[in-house]
């Protein structure tokens, strides 16, 4: 007799599923190199570290290099504005994106809808020193186009520069911009994936547009809405340091907005940068990304334990 699945010795597993293993390998290999191997790389965040004596040989100085943030007296501001920043990006940028793919695909001209995915896609290559030349020369005050509209109009010049409420809003918008097509492509190529036939069947029984959305489309898209926020959240503290310090510089009088993490920490080492300063950091972000991720993970899998990740 065969022996049954739940038989089956480890090595015959691996033969019986040898393609599906085959196909893994790659991405187990990627994140054991970049993910697994440089994590004996934390200790440097412990250490007054020296090129001479390496990570292992360098004076242990406990949590030393974490009062650089602590006793900044930035702390709580720069945490709260690079969490408030990529909250806002998270979940604005995932519930465009879904209403980007989902009217990308109830169009019906192939020719159009192509087109308006390879614009909706370009601006995600466009390098972010570019677009922050290309958001200064629309808000310079001087000579910027939206000022030089509101000069011809007759109205007063706008002082964004000088303004740092307003940038919140358009740290989001330009954001969401460059992002939203990118963003877009994960949830098209998953609604590529649903059952035609039962797409068909509403539409026999009579289901219109927005019913077909509201009934398939979205609880189909419900799984990968769910995980793609959940591998998000984990670098919540992380800000994208390329876009904040393009385009807002190094204004101080935006800070108060627009500081987040990285780039105070590279305005404060850029000088004298300190690997031992940048991997506290560095772990700050970690361990608080963490517990989010493990915290937000505990939640779902009480409300849907098919859609945590573990």
């Amino acid at each position: 007799m065969k022996k049954r699945k739940s038989e089956l010795t480890f090595w015959q597993k691996v033969v019986r599923h040898r393609t599906l293993l085959l196909m893994c390998l790659p991405a187990v290999i990627f994140f054991f190199l970049f993910n697994y191997m440089p994590l004996p790389g934390i200790w440097v965040a412990f250490v007054k570290y020296n090129y001479r004596d390496g990570i292992f040989g360098s004076k242990f100085i406990g949590f030393d290099n974490f009062k650089f943030l602590a006793t900044s007296g930035e702390l709580f501001n720069l945490t709260k504005n690079t969490i408030l920043y990529n909250l806002v990006f998270i979940l604005l940028g995932n519930m465009l994106a879904v209403f980007v793919a989902i009217l990308l695909n109830e169009l019906q001209s192939k020719m159009f809808k192509k087109v308006s995915q390879t614009i909706l896609f370009l601006p995600y290559f466009i390098s972010q020193v570019l677009v922050g030349l290309l958001v200064f020369n629309l808000l310079n005050y001087d000579t910027g186009f939206v000022n030089s509209i509101l000069v011809s109009l007759g109205m007063e010049k706008w002082q964004p520069y000088s303004d740092p409420k307003v940038w919140p809003v358009l740290m989001v918008v330009i954001y969401l911009w460059q992002q939203t097509g990118y963003n877009s492509v994960v949830y098209f190529a998953s609604i590529m994936g649903i059952d035609g036939e039962m797409m068909e069947a509403a539409k026999v029984d009579g289901a219109n547009g927005f019913q077909r959305i509201r009934y398939i489309i979205l609880p189909s898209l419900k799984p990968t809405i769910v995980i793609l926020l959940l591998f998000a959240l984990g670098g919540i503290v992380k800000g994208n340091f390329g876009l904040f310090y393009n385009i807002v510089g190094t204004n101080p009088i935006l800070y108060p907005t627009t500081d987040i993490i990285e780039t105070f920490v590279y305005r404060a080492t850029m000088t004298n940068f300190n690997f031992s300063t940048a991997s506290a950091v560095g772990l700050y972000q970690s361990v608080v990304g963490f517990v989010i991720v493990m915290t937000v993970n505990y939640i779902v899998k009480k409300i849907e334990p098919d859609y945590s990740l573990f």
